[in-house]
């Protein structure tokens, strides 16, 4: 080795001494600088900028350049869980790669700069998640596109007792769409930066905030925030406009905000649940309305205002409310197939008003949560602003106006204050039957006496029938129907009982499906009240009926088929003259089990007690109610004159009047 080579090999070592020396001052001092930044940052309470210095700061920190406690702090404000050792080899290697990274990531953001403008470099980005809950509710937010992610109810469980959420990820979307010097902007597309510290908040005492920003320069931005209360499903949305007037046309009024959800299968019976899964929408100071339910899509073009809409399914919706209104939209939904997870894919397309000639706040109200009627009706008070009434109560289905009247005034109360005293619902639904039962019961007495004074004239109605030949029925008609006024019997009398009890049977029948009530509450060998129970499944499908046996279904049809021949043979030969009454009465319980097999079983637990307990009341009925004193007083009233009533009597004094007129025109 010669001397220049040496001399040569001493050069070259200086060089990379030197260069490693200024290398490591060089990154000391930008780590120092950085840290002050974030530290003034930090006590300035802008955390977003303050976190974001304390990431720059740590990609320059070495073990030796820096005391390693300070490393910790950093670690611990970015929710890291380990220190960067000092730098070698191979980290020198990771850095060139990195450097590789952030010159094509450069190279995407200039490609993206003629799709998203201003908004390039929020194109590229990593997804994190925050977590805003209470004891309801928790909710997941994705900083890209700054929308909920997740929603999680606490409280309750899915039929197979996994978590419930209303949103459970991907294939959803919540964004805002608008134009921004001259190119379609979608902020679903880009990253938006968490102003608040936390990656996950606890609601516990008073409400509490996360919010996120979509920067379009150091003071232009839009903001989302999410504010959620303790115990309470409702989260308060407001998106804020801040110097955006600069980058968005002054002349745009209104923005377009796309929402789209995959809502996941909750319950037991997927028939009877995606039956139940519509869009409900209010629109502005008007009626509630909703798309037809029975359908496997629909849509509806909301060309008016509106003042919320709702995706509601069978026992839970996610509804998004306007403090002002929505000036037009458009809503749909589609159904999946039964192999899916998923039930139904709910969109909205809606026109949000905003002013960009100021600053503009747009405010919303998030409900996610039960379609409890009761819970729903409270709420409207805390939702409601500018005192309109919001009606979100109207989403649980009890029926036109009088079985609405009946569920809202009579059976939600009563099924409210019994549940202070039972646990069990299905004794609770044992006691109402009872009390409806018991106050029918002077109709159902009234009904029996009238079939029974029917069943002892059979045979004057035999000898009527026998006198007038069958094609002379009007005249044996009006013979049997003189018979009967002339005994005080009334025909129509049997049916009071059914009169009252119709709209009662029908107003349940609406209730018991839609009643979270019921919800997953088990009694005897039924595991959920609000959805079929079953004691044996079948190897195939029955049309009509299904691939299972419901036992309260048979119950409910046995009893009705006992109660319907009791019946029969109480008024003998009373509906001869309707032949095909019988039928018709023997028919209806086979129709019930093919109708009631897949429906709730505690409705069909409710139709067997009405059915048993009629029974009941038949046998204690005819047991001191004797035939043979019901024909002594019928034949004692046909001995009595038979009494006209008023209408009548005038009538015929009017009559009499006008067959005098004309002869005493012919006496002048």
């Amino acid at each position: 080795m010669d001397k220049n080579t040496i001399v040569g090999l001493l050069l070259i070592g200086v060089i990379l001494v030197g260069f490693q020396y200024y290398n490591t001052y060089n990154m000391e001092q930008k780590f120092e600088e950085n840290i002050e930044m974030a530290d003034s940052l930090f006590d300035a309470e802008n955390y977003a900028e303050a976190r974001r210095a304390y990431r720059k700061a740590a990609s320059f920190q070495t073990a030796s350049a820096y005391p390693k406690n300070q490393l910790i702090k950093i670690a611990e404000i970015l929710g890291e869980n380990e220190v960067r050792e000092p730098i070698n080899q191979q980290q020198q290697l990771n850095n060139i790669d990195n450097s590789t990274e952030t010159i094509v990531d450069s190279s995407k953001i200039k490609e993206a700069k003629s799709t998203y403008g201003l908004f390039a470099e929020k194109s590229a980005g990593e997804e994190e998640f925050y977590i805003l809950e209470n004891n309801k509710l928790k909710i997941t937010f994705s900083n890209k596109g700054a929308k909920p992610y997740k929603i999680l109810l606490k409280e309750y469980k899915t039929y197979s007792q996994e978590d419930l959420y209303l949103i459970d990820g991907e294939g959803n979307h919540f964004n805002l769409n608008f134009f921004s010097q001259n190119r379609p902007i979608s902020t679903e597309d880009l990253y938006f930066e968490a102003v608040s510290l936390a990656d996950s908040i606890f609601v516990s005492e008073t409400e509490q905030k996360v919010s996120f920003r979509l920067y379009a320069d150091a003071s232009s931005y839009i903001e989302y925030v999410y504010t959620l209360y303790p115990d309470k499903y409702i989260v308060d949305f407001d998106m804020n406009f801040v110097g955006m007037q600069h980058f968005i046309p002054q002349n745009t009024n209104f923005v377009d905000l796309y929402w789209s959800v995959n809502a996941p299968a909750h319950e037991r019976g997927r028939d009877w649940e995606s039956q139940n899964t519509t869009v409900y929408y209010q629109f502005y100071k008007d009626e509630v309305e909703k798309l037809t339910e029975r359908s496997d899509d629909e849509m509806e073009e909301l060309t008016t205002k509106t003042k919320w809409l709702a995706f509601k399914q069978q026992f839970f919706t996610s509804v998004l409310l306007a403090d002002d209104y929505i000036e037009a939209g458009k809503v749909s939904y589609v159904n999946y197939e039964e192999d899916s997870k998923y039930i139904t894919k709910f969109d909205a397309e809606l026109s949000i008003p905003v002013d960009f000639k100021q600053e503009s706040n747009i405010g919303f109200k998030f409900y996610f949560g039960p379609n409890q009627y009761s819970l729903l009706k409270d709420y409207n008070e805390i939702i409601a602003e500018k005192e309109d009434d919001v009606q979100l109560e109207q989403m649980v289905p009890l029926g036109w106006i009088l079985f609405r009247w009946i569920n809202k005034w009579a059976i939600i109360p009563l099924f409210g204050f019994l549940g202070n005293y039972f646990t069990n619902y299905g004794v609770i639904i044992l006691v109402i039957t009872f009390l409806i039962k018991t106050a029918l019961f002077p109709f159902t007495y009234k009904s029996y006496v009238s079939s029974a004074r029917m069943r002892v004239l059979k045979p004057e109605i035999e000898v009527i029938n026998a006198k007038i030949p069958k094609d002379k029925s009007v005249e044996r008609q009006q013979a049997t129907m003189a018979l009967y006024k002339k005994a005080g019997v009334n025909p129509m009398g049997g049916c009071l009982p059914m009169v009252f009890q119709f709209p009662i049977l029908i107003s349940l029948y609406l209730f018991f499906p839609s009643s979270i009530e019921l919800r997953q509450k088990s009694f005897l060998w039924a595991d959920d009240l609000s959805t079929y129970d079953s004691i044996l499944q079948l190897p195939f499908d029955v049309p009509m009926y299904g691939d299972h046996v419901s036992l309260f279904t048979l119950l409910m049809a046995i009893a009705m088929l006992i109660s319907t021949m009791m019946n029969s043979s109480q008024m003998g030969d009373a509906n001869s003259q309707l032949p095909g009454m019988k039928t018709v009465m023997y028919f209806m319980p086979v129709m019930m089990v093919l109708w009631f097999n897949n429906y709730s079983s505690g409705l069909s637990w409710y139709y067997f007690l009405s059915s048993a307990i009629t029974i009941g009341q038949t046998y204690l009925i005819r047991s001191f109610v004797d035939d043979e004193a019901i024909l002594k007083k019928i034949h004692e009233n046909k001995k009595k004159p038979i009494k006209k009533s008023k209408f009548k009597e005038r009538l015929e004094t009017l009559q009499k009047q006008q067959q005098k007129l004309p002869n005493k025109g012919k006496r002048k």
